[in-house]
């Protein structure tokens, strides 16, 4: 009968979900392609189609009816879905309940691709494992232990994802109920060196990657480099001669001339060109001066015409603070209310304040131009005479510098006088007129080049001549101050001398006990010593301390001395029989009161 037939059926699928669970029963039945049958072989749904193996308007996700006594309500949007038997060729895998909590798995290790799995049936083999897993993606290599766990190594990472989706299944064999050819699948990931090693040369590829894109990025930003500079020629000089002239082209130019001086392009043939160069450069000083001039000139007039805007705001505020203090008189005070008074009241402080700011700030601009005029107006004589001296120094050393110049400038044209020489022999006659007319230029440059050099340095020896008499006069000057000083000391001995005479009477009368200055020293000495110690010392203790001093002293002087002043220092007994003891004390301040 259709009953018996479906009973045996009942019994040869293995029971992997307990029969509590309608939901999952009825999952697994109709994929199956079997009649969902409850617990008295009853159809659970009366409209099963075998042919088509699940039931008809119905998912195979869920294909239990809301509104059945046995069947729980629908799953809530947040559950997960149920998942499905899946069926390979070896054996099939029976889903977890999904009533139950995901499978705990460890912390997933940087770049996984290899996952472990536990649970497999004792009857393994690698080809079945690789038949479930390859599922998920390409294996590359399964290591299977003998205790019913392997590791699998995917080839991406991303397959690790799907590998972990098998965990909490079970799986069976073919059809068998035995033990040894069931199991509970539990994937979980597993660290391996080969995908660390794999996962860190990735990470360093990248690196390299992005190091890369940022020196593009950064060649990218960067200026261009300057163009290189050109090699010295006749040609390239003149160029170079007339971008120094113009104002426009001089940076540039001043660039370019300096590079070819610090490569060494100057020698007996282009130093003329170099140093006409150099004066044309020289040239620009002049403008370059007057500029700084017509910029300091364009800053004081900014300045002045910040102190008169600065002056007129604050009269304009002198005015709006006399508005405020008109105001809160007695005729106009009493009329306004107390938020209007107050607000008056606070304005007229804000106004005094903004006021005395900006006083402050006009006072000290003008405070400063006084005291640059009181600098220029007011100068010391000796510090006229050194700025004098300088002023004269600074001179000599520009005529110096000048006599320099003029005589390099000599060397440089009997250099070319030289070479003209050198190169007459050499021309034809055709050119022999106009090197005549060279030579006789040249001679007449250089004789105006002596002329001037002769009134240099006569210039020079006149300079040398005051510079002399200012070191006289200043001698001169030295002496009075000596003599002056002398004639304070002589005055001061004086002084001192007529003192002296008139007290010797009291010298006379003034006999002290102390007679040397050594005698003074250990008095002091011994005094501190003995107020230090207050309850006194013997003679041998005070001798142990000033024998660390000076070794010379001894105990007979030290006593003799104390005896002789009987107002600084008294004599004690102390102790009883064997005990008695002499001690020195110092009574200073009582002598002090009774002499």
């Amino acid at each position: 009968s259709t009953d018996g037939g479906r009973n045996l059926s009942l019994e040869s699928i293995p029971m992997g979900l307990p029969m509590s669970d309608p939901s999952a029963w009825a999952t697994a039945m109709n994929n199956l392609g079997m009649a969902p049958m409850g617990m008295t072989g009853q159809p659970l749904l009366p409209d099963f189609d075998p042919a088509l193996g699940m039931m008809t308007g119905i998912p195979p996700i869920n294909p239990m009816m809301p509104g059945l006594g046995i069947v729980p309500p629908p799953i809530p949007p947040d559950m997960p879905a149920v998942k499905e038997i899946i069926h390979c060729k070896s054996c099939t895998l029976f889903p977890p309940n999904p009533h139950l909590p995901p499978p705990a798995t460890r912390e997933r290790p940087p770049g996984c691709k290899t996952v472990f799995v536990g649970g497999l049936p004792e009857n393994g083999t690698e080809q079945i494992i690789m038949e479930v897993f390859e599922q998920c993606g390409e294996v590359i290599a399964i290591r299977k232990s003998k205790k019913n766990f392997c590791h699998i190594r995917f080839a991406e990472e991303f397959m690790v994802d799907k590998a972990l989706y098998l965990s909490g299944y079970r799986i069976r064999l073919g059809s068998s109920t035995d033990k040894k050819d069931t199991g509970r699948l539990h994937v979980d990931f597993a660290q391996a060196r080969d995908d660390l090693y794999e996962w860190e040369c990735k990470q360093r590829m990248l690196a390299r990657e992005e190091r890369h894109r940022r020196r593009l990025a950064e060649e990218r930003f960067r200026p261009p480099s300057p163009p290189p500079v050109v090699h010295y020629s006749d040609h390239e000089g003149s160029l170079v001669a007339e971008k120094l002239k113009d104002d426009t082209k001089f940076s540039e130019a001043i660039q370019t001339l300096l590079t070819w001086i610090e490569r060494g392009e100057v020698n007996r043939r282009t130093a003329n060109n170099f140093y006409s160069m150099i004066q044309s450069a020289n040239s620009h000083i002049r403008r370059l001066v007057n500029e700084k001039a017509a910029h300091e000139k364009e800053m004081e007039e900014a300045k002045e015409k910040f102190k008169l805007a600065l002056s007129g705001i604050l009269v304009q505020f002198e005015q709006i603070v006399a508005v405020y203090h008109s105001a809160s008189k007695q005729k106009a005070w009493d009329h306004f209310t107390k938020a209007q008074r107050k607000n008056i009241s606070v304005w007229c402080k804000q106004a005094e304040e903004i006021r005395n700011i900006h006083n402050d700030e006009l006072m000290g601009i003008r405070r400063e131009e006084e005291m640059e005029m009181s600098d220029e107006e007011i100068a010391d004589p000796s510090e006229m005479k050194e700025t004098e001296e300088s002023a004269l120094v600074a001179q000599l050393e520009a005529l110096k510098e000048e006599n320099d110049s003029l005589r390099w400038q000599l060397d440089a044209y009997r250099n070319e006088v030289e070479l003209l020489k050198q190169e007459q022999g050499k021309a034809s006659r055709d050119e022999d007129t106009t090197k005549e007319q060279q030579m006789k230029l040249l001679q007449q440059a250089l004789q105006g080049m002596q002329k001037h050099l002769l009134k240099v340095q006569e210039e020079y020896k006149k300079r040398e001549a005051e510079l002399e008499k200012v070191k006289e006069d200043k001698l001169k000057i030295e002496t009075l101050l000596e003599n002056l000083k002398e004639q304070e000391s002589s005055t001061s001995r004086v002084c001192a001398c007529s003192q002296e005479k008139e007290c010797p009477v009291e010298k006379s009368l003034s006999n002290s006990p102390v007679k040397s200055e050594r005698e003074v020293l250990l008095v002091g000495i011994i005094s501190t010593f003995l107020h230090v110690h207050p309850f006194g010392a013997s003679i041998e203790y005070i001798c142990s301390y000033l024998q660390r001093l000076d070794s010379k002293i001894c105990t007979a002087e030290v006593e003799v001395l104390m005896t002789r002043l009987q107002n600084t220092f008294r004599q004690e007994l102390s102790g009883v029989g064997a005990s008695l003891e002499k001690r020195w004390k110092f009574c200073g301040f009582d002598g002090l009161k009774m002499t």
